[in-house]
């Protein structure tokens, strides 16, 4: 059954959104595609959790509505993951993952622990590390 998406949006919900498009240069995260909405390539935000009302850094991604598409309800923010993630995601899961282990959450501690917090996402006893050391926060 798919997930559903739940919260509301905040009141300054267009600002936040056209700030997270700005900082992500108008391209989308996943496929690097820029804004063009002529051509199938409107510029969003997705709620990587699915919850509206969380509007950490680490939770909104300027994809393209392709990719938006795509990868909705696939992202499972909350599920344990054996294999490597995506370079684009990275950020946002190692940020989530900070979030829910109570440590700092903010971009410049996750960049420099994304390895010490993708751990955190393995289950327990499955060892292997992600080579995020190629990752930075205009990545």
């Amino acid at each position: 059954m798919p997930r559903k998406s739940r919260g509301e949006y905040p009141p300054n919900w267009e600002e936040i959104a056209n700030k997270v498009k700005k900082e992500a240069d108008w391209k989308c995260k996943r496929c690097k595609h820029i804004h063009q909405p002529e051509k199938g390539y409107a510029l969003t935000v997705h709620h990587l959790d699915l919850n509206k009302s969380n509007c950490a850094w680490w939770n909104l991604a300027a994809l393209c509505q392709r990719c938006h598409l795509q990868i909705q309800h696939k992202v499972i923010m909350e599920r344990y993951w054996m294999f490597e993630h995506s370079s684009w995601f990275i950020p946002y899961v190692a940020g989530y993952y900070a979030h829910m282990h109570e440590r700092p959450d903010d971009k410049e501690y996750v960049f420099q622990h994304l390895d010490e917090l993708l751990m955190l996402g393995k289950p327990n006893g499955l060892k292997g590390v992600h080579d995020a050391s190629s990752i930075t926060e205009s990545s």
